[in-house]
């Protein structure tokens, strides 16, 4: 599929694709006349992509991850570190801090709302 279709399918700009790409996350085969072409997998690749984002990982760091993740076939990875595996977890940690932090936020904004409506 050319780049066009990819980021419809996927939601993502054709410019954050070129990025993944030149990142090293996302491969693609050209054309003769030098366009791009993405294997059906993309798609699942660039969802994995933008989940790690998402999760408030780096590009540099979605790199090492990526071969780690299952594909859509389900194919276990034998690709992941130690270490790896002990950062992600750290991370994990890391994120379920600011969770926490944000729900006591939303704890007190609700303790405010509720004091100044009356309730």
């Amino acid at each position: 599929m050319r780049i066009g279709e990819l980021a419809l399918r996927t939601g993502v700009s054709e410019r954050s694709l070129r990025y993944y790409e030149k990142r090293g996350l996302l491969a693609s085969d050209r054309t003769p006349g030098g366009h791009r072409e993405y294997a059906e997998r993309a798609v699942d690749r660039v969802v994995h992509i933008q989940e790690l984002l998402a999760a408030g990982l780096n590009t540099s760091t979605i790199a090492q991850v990526l071969p780690c993740m299952r594909d859509s076939d389900g194919g276990p990875s034998t690709t992941a570190t130690p270490q790896l595996v002990q950062w992600l977890t750290q991370e994990r940690t890391r994120i379920n801090g600011l969770i926490d932090e944000l729900i006591r936020s939303r704890e007190v904004l609700d303790e405010v709302i509720g004091a100044a409506s009356g309730q």
